[in-house]
């Protein structure tokens, strides 16, 4: 009996040996097998908890901790790529409210002058519409609370305006003429978004669509877009993706969907954690041989840079204006609980030819990333071809043309920024914000006698025998720049251009707007050029065809030589 006693004693021993051994063995294996890498992203997780605990129990004063981890997680974001990014929770919804294509609010365009919120533009069929609010009324207060002075700033005014749908909001306006405030009180509803700004003729057969970016409902205003254009008989189309930033990425794939024969690869991504996936055309576009034009600038990004790079591509339209901005990452949304996301880099996007046109970047260096579009500036890549760079590799198209990766799309037809207008006195002008400040005073002190006319042509012929302009430069003395009347006569018609399509667009549309302020534009002309002399389907250079040529020649001689020696 008591041997077995003194054997039970030891039992515990043993397993607890065991368990200790077992631990051990374990650990040994999960780190040789998974390189150690779970136990390095826990100690560095938890090396910077242990950070904020001690900064919060030991650090000389008080320390907000929050703001804290909201100022580090840009910083740490900014150390991946320059697309990787942290929004706040109180700025995530706004973020998205361009894309989404509609938001709830009140329903009007506003601006800030002398700390009062002036409306511009009045949102069609929207709350302030529906109860008598117009473009030109100054709000002064908001829920019987008096707005006006320095606590009046863009993002306080959404704050307050904004809100959940069926909500009420008590507006107070000033309206010119009136000398005491009118009193609105409006509910908030669904606002929409348009992410097309403009669809019309150019002339009699050559139809215009301006994208301001690719949001969710994007492809549906192309549809609607396109069947206006129909009804107005178009041969041919100019699609307008010049400053257009992107958004997501299914839209832009539908839409290029529209224009391609079937099974014509559009887009593929692929990153470390996800694997390549094909996006390809079904062969149900509507518009797969209409003569296409796509026309480009440098700030021309990601989703746009897809549409166009999947035109060019595939050789089914022709790329006009200069080389896109570069942004071949692909991000994604991650929400946290208190309402703040991170857009993480998971993938890139590569065009039909497999190049990815990511502009290069040094990981940390955002200051200079954000830069690159001055640098090219300063180099002269808006003026000249010549001085436009492209080192990455080379690429074929499906006919054979020569593309370049690394760095945007490269267009077809290079169009140089027009600045022999430009001068310091119309720079300087432009920059202090004048022309937006007179155009405002102006409309609003003849917002009667505007109203009358329905049409921009209208309303720049009164401008004209007003002697508008002259009115604009004698504010301007007054604004206490000096007048230069050498440089005021160069520059005329820009100054023409800016004044009187602003007048233009507080008064009217937006597309009204977009219309008149691409009359003479250089890069219409070219579109315009272009379809007339019919070269909006893609060929080869002569050297190309000599290239292809050569090299198809060299591969039956090779596959000649491996029959005869095999």
């Amino acid at each position: 009996m008591s041997n077995i006693n003194r054997k039970n004693r030891f039992v515990p021993l043993i397993i607890a040996a065991s368990v200790i051994v077992g631990i051990i063995i374990g650990t040994f294996f999960a780190n040789r097998f998974a390189g150690n890498r779970l136990n390095i992203i826990n100690t560095s997780s938890n090396k910077l908890n242990d950070l904020l605990h001690i900064i919060d129990d030991q650090y000389v004063d008080t320390v907000d901790i929050p703001n804290i981890v909201e100022q580090s997680m840009p910083k740490i974001l900014e150390e991946l790529d320059p697309h990787s990014t942290y929004i706040s929770a109180k700025d995530a919804k706004t973020a998205n409210d361009d894309l989404k294509g509609s938001f709830s609010g009140v329903g009007i365009q506003f601006t800030i002058r002398e700390d009062t919120v002036r409306i511009t533009n009045i949102i069609k069929g929207g709350p302030s519409e529906k109860v008598g609010i117009i473009a030109g009324d100054k709000i002064v207060s908001v829920n019987d609370e008096p707005y006006v002075g320095k606590i009046v700033t863009n993002e306080e005014t959404l704050h307050r305006l904004k809100g959940e749908k069926g909500t009420k909001v008590k507006i107070g306006v000033l309206r010119h003429g009136q000398k005491k405030p009118i009193y609105f009180t409006v509910v908030r509803g669904d606002i929409p978004l348009k992410s097309i700004d403009a669809t019309y003729m150019i002339n009699k057969e050559l139809g215009y669509i301006k994208i301001k970016n690719f949001g969710e409902t994007t492809y549906a205003e192309l549809l609607t877009s396109l069947a206006e254009l129909e009804v107005e008989g178009f041969k041919g189309l100019v699609i307008d993706l010049r400053d257009n930033g992107g958004g997501y990425l299914s839209a832009a794939i539908q839409m290029v969907n529209e224009f391609l024969p079937k099974d014509r690869l559009i887009v593929y991504t692929q990153g470390r954690k996800t694997k390549r996936e094909d996006y390809r055309s079904d062969g149900r576009g509507s518009y797969q041989d209409i003569p296409l034009i796509v026309l480009i600038s440098e700030t021309s990004a990601s989703a746009a840079e897809i549409f166009s790079g999947a035109i060019q591509d595939n050789d089914r339209g022709t790329i006009v204006g200069r080389r896109s901005f570069g942004k071949g990452l692909v991000q994604q949304p991650i929400e946290f609980a208190d309402g703040s996301m991170i857009h993480l880099t998971i993938a890139r996007y590569y065009t039909p030819s497999g190049r990815c046109i990511q502009k290069p970047y040094v990981k940390g260096q955002s200051k200079d990333y954000e830069m690159d579009l001055i640098t090219r500036y300063e180099r002269g890549e808006f003026f000249s071809q010549d001085s436009i760079h492209q080192t990455g590799e080379e690429y074929k198209t499906s006919i054979g043309r020569t593309v370049y990766g690394g760095g945007g799309i490269m267009p077809d037809y290079f169009v140089a920024e027009d600045t022999t207008a430009f001068t310091p006195y119309y720079s300087e002008v432009v920059t202090k914000g004048l022309v937006a400040q007179f155009c405002f005073e102006y409309t609003d002190n003849n917002r009667q006698e505007l109203s009358k006319f329905t049409k921009a042509d209208e309303i720049e012929k009164f401008l004209r025998k007003n002697a508008v302009i002259d009115q604009f430069i004698r504010y301007v003395d007054s604004k206490g720049i000096q007048r230069r009347n050498n440089m005021i006569y160069k520059s005329q018609h820009l100054f023409e251009k800016a004044v009187y399509g602003s007048i233009i667009y507080n008064m009217m549309e937006m597309s009204d707007y977009v219309e008149y302020f691409n009359r003479n534009d250089v890069t219409i002309e070219k579109a315009v050029e272009l379809y007339n002399n019919k070269k909006t389907k893609p060929t080869l250079k002569p050297e190309e065809e000599t290239k292809n040529a050569k090299k198809r020649a060299a591969c039956i001689h090779t596959r000649i030589e491996t029959a005869v020696f095999a």
